[in-house]
């Protein structure tokens, strides 16, 4: 697979990014692993999310803080800098399991890379992402276009959590941790992207 870090960039620039590189996939590119963060930004999936939203659009907006309504899945999630963002675009046409498996996945890279850092986290049995006993430290939203898979998952590194205090994330009434949060480590951005990229690796190759 490529791997492509993207440094930090907004959420619109990296969507039109992700459907340029999954028809370059759908033509015969090799899958492609996008590493980033975004700049602030409060993102709706295709099940809706709006009614998780604890402030207002315009006071959010004078903030910094984007709204843009997503074709992944789930509800509501924000990005910012601090945590990282990875997106695989990956053929899903061949794979055992199919949608199902790909995301069960996505999850055991996070698992076994925040086990690097003395954290266990685990599943939590229908619910979507990661967790670290009832706290979520990783969401997950796929979309699935031509059978190759695009959006992805989110984790949490560093502690300011601040943005998340704007939405119900996910709608689940669920407390946001880090790895900054949960673990004596304290790895940086760059090392969590390689660590995450190395799982992957592992998994899917």
């Amino acid at each position: 697979m490529r791997v492509i870090d993207l440094g930090i960039i907004s959420y619109k620039q990296c969507l039109e990014l992700q459907l340029k590189t999954l028809a370059e996939v759908q033509a015969g590119q090799e899958d492609t692993l996008f590493v980033l963060e975004h700049f602030p930004v409060i993102t709706f999936g295709r099940n809706g999310g709006e009614e998780n939203l604890l402030f207002n659009k315009k006071e959010l907006r004078n903030k910094g803080v984007e709204l843009v309504k997503s074709s992944r899945g789930g509800n509501i999630t924000c990005h910012f800098p601090g945590q990282v963002v990875v997106y695989p675009i990956f053929r899903l046409g061949k794979r055992k399991g199919g949608v199902k498996k790909f995301f069960f996945d996505l999850e055991e890279v996070v698992i076994q890379v925040l086990k690097g850092y003395s954290i266990e986290a685990n599943r939590i049995e229908g619910l979507s992402g990661v967790f670290v006993k009832e706290k979520k430290i990783c969401s997950i939203g796929i979309g699935v276009k031509r059978w190759i898979s695009y959006h992805g998952l989110a984790l949490n590194v560093y502690s300011d959590l601040s943005l998340f205090k704007f939405i119900n994330p996910c709608g689940l009434n669920r407390e946001m941790t880090a790895i900054h949060l949960e673990s004596e480590k304290k790895p940086t951005i760059k090392e969590v992207k390689k660590d995450l990229v190395y799982v992957f690796n592992t998994l899917f190759t």
